[in-house]
């Protein structure tokens, strides 16, 4: 049983979020916050294993609430919404340590499936929809410079090259055939690149690329 925390500052939205995942005998839906502090209170108290996070609320947004419960409960899952897909704030929010993101038009197959995904500690993002979120994110956003979170130092090229191509978004599959490897190679891989670059999941792993400049740095050379 996987138990759900809905935090979205629109009684509606939490409702019907409710009334999507209620009925899936493997989902129990145990609280309903209406902004990021009720959020992280509720999460403490209820402990969840995922938060069905919106983005935009008040009092304490989606992104400062999820960076919080990475502090006070890392083992709470956070599955980020927002009503765009292109969206600065995902960025933000994957930067804090949400496991996934999703625009709030999805189908309800598409949203049980996302938290069934986050709660195994995978990223519930496709791979394709990510790379062009921050690749837009990148080009069109100033921002402040800031330290780098992660780095290459300590990668084997091999592991440098993985990353790299997780970064564009394939898959194991897809990453296996570029490398003539088995898939199990790759996962192996991908668990030390984890490890190196002090990420949880491919979410990270990819804006941890677009932080550091791996994948500007192959697109201003190719």
């Amino acid at each position: 049983m996987i138990r759900v925390l809905i935090a979205d500052d629109q009684p509606l939205v939490r409702r019907g979020l409710a009334l999507i995942l209620a009925p899936d005998p493997g989902i129990e839906v145990v609280g309903e916050a209406a902004d990021g502090a009720e959020a992280v209170a509720l999460a403490q108290e209820l402990r969840p294993d995922v938060v069905v996070m919106d983005i935009r609320m008040p009092v304490l947004d989606g992104v400062a609430a999820t960076a919080r419960l990475a502090e006070v409960r890392p083992e709470t899952r956070v599955l980020a919404l927002s009503t765009f897909d292109m969206d600065e704030y995902v960025v933000a929010a994957l930067r804090a340590g949400a496991c996934g993101f999703l625009p709030k038009d999805v189908s309800p197959e598409e949203l049980i499936a996302a938290v069934r995904t986050v709660h195994t500690g995978e990223a519930a993002v496709a791979p394709r929809l990510l790379t062009r979120l921050l690749s837009t994110y990148v080009r069109t956003v100033p921002r402040e410079p800031r330290p780098a979170p992660a780095t290459p130092d300590g990668l084997t090229p091999r592991e440098l090259e993985i990353w790299r191509l997780l970064a564009r978004g394939l898959d194991n599959a897809a990453i296996a055939a570029e490398l003539d490897i088995s898939v199990s190679t790759v996962k192996n891989h991908i668990t030390a690149v984890f490890g190196k670059l002090g990420v949880r999941d491919r979410a990270q792993a990819v804006v941890a690329a677009y932080e550091t400049g791996l994948v500007e740095a192959e697109r201003r050379s190719g």
